[in-house]
């Protein structure tokens, strides 16, 4: 489900509770695609949203793509 079609604010706090559910729900590959979604709508991911998306990744076994998260992170200078 796109954020879009669910008539909510599109900001970094509901992204960043929507990436939190998905890894609370195990589903780390939507909560991958909701940062692809926040960085096609400009809008800012911070420590938090990062943070929840490489504790989804983590849970689903996939430490790839957490390093790769943790790398983003830094490369954007986000802390």
């Amino acid at each position: 489900v796109e954020m879009a079609s669910v008539r909510v604010e599109l900001n970094t706090i509901t992204y960043g509770a929507a990436v939190s559910a998905c890894g609370k729900g195990g589903q780390w590959d939507q909560a991958l695609s909701l940062l692809v979604e926040m960085a096609s709508a400009h809008v800012e991911m911070n420590t938090i949203t990062y943070s929840s998306a490489v504790s989804a990744c983590a849970k689903g076994g996939q430490w790839d793509q957490a390093l790769r998260l943790l790398v983003e992170m830094a490369s954007a200078h986000v802390e």
